[in-house]
């Protein structure tokens, strides 16, 4: 399996960040901080949103491998998926 097929679409998935921001947030200015579960989190810019999302997007796939192998995941891997999620908007694997 090639990269293409394994990552999602990252300018589909940033326009769906967009699309979730202004739902919950309303028309801001990138850069704005909002509050988010109880965090700050940053309107992101495309750039910023890339490589958070790519990681975000590699950690939980390797999340979900491991729990299907049964392996035991260390809280530092959960607590990385959980802030991620929340500055992405995106609802939590863990």
């Amino acid at each position: 399996m090639n990269d293409s097929e394994e990552r999602p679409d990252v300018v589909t998935e940033y326009q769906d960040y967009l699309t979730r921001f202004q739902g919950q947030y309303g028309d801001q200015e990138f850069g704005k901080f909002v509050k988010s579960h109880g965090r700050l989190v940053k309107k992101l810019s495309y750039d910023e949103f890339e490589p958070m999302y790519k990681e975000y997007h590699d950690v939980a796939a390797n999340y979900l491998e491991a729990m299907d192998r049964g392996d035991t995941i260390n809280d530092v891997v959960v607590k990385l998926l959980r802030d991620r999620a929340i500055e992405l908007l995106l609802t939590s694997l863990v």
